[in-house]
């Protein structure tokens, strides 16, 4: 070969002239999607309705759920926080019922003062069970033992 058809060969490759290329020995790693971020909320029922045998006691100020937005409405005897966490105000047993609003379904949060009772509360054959924010503990059936000497 002359050394004008090497020239010519050379100036094809544009490497030729640079001499070695150095090439990876590893490959590239690559990123990482959906890395890091930040801790969970803890969000999600934390008292439940259980079964028709147990049901769990709150007192108030006990939280019943925490969420994001309102899965869940506030029924008798809860109230909603400013970040929708729903509470228990008086003492009693936890229940989870549904009613129908508008053209669908929502679920509420109630508590029930007795063990047997169910939500939504009929108050025209039972009447309420607060009057000016307060329970009526009258109407409750308490079963007090006479203290013997």
């Amino acid at each position: 070969m002359s050394f004008l058809t090497r020239y010519l060969d050379a100036a094809k490759s544009p490497f030729s002239l640079l001499g070695a290329v150095r090439t990876a020995t590893k490959r590239a790693g690559g990123t990482v999607h959906n890395h890091g971020g930040s801790p969970g909320k803890r969000l999600g029922v934390k008292k439940f309705s259980g079964t028709s045998f147990i049901y769990q006691y709150v007192i108030p100020g006990n939280i019943i759920v925490r969420q994001r937005g309102t899965l869940f409405h506030p029924g008798q005897h809860v109230k909603m926080g400013r970040d929708h966490t729903i509470y228990a105000t008086v003492p009693g047993f936890v229940r989870f019922y549904k009613e129908k609003w508008m053209r669908g379904e929502r679920r509420f949060v109630g508590v029930v003062l007795e063990h047997g009772e169910v939500l939504p509360r009929d108050e025209t054959s039972r009447g309420r069970s607060r009057y000016c924010g307060l329970v009526d503990r009258n109407s409750l059936e308490y079963k007090t033992q006479p203290i013997s000497s």
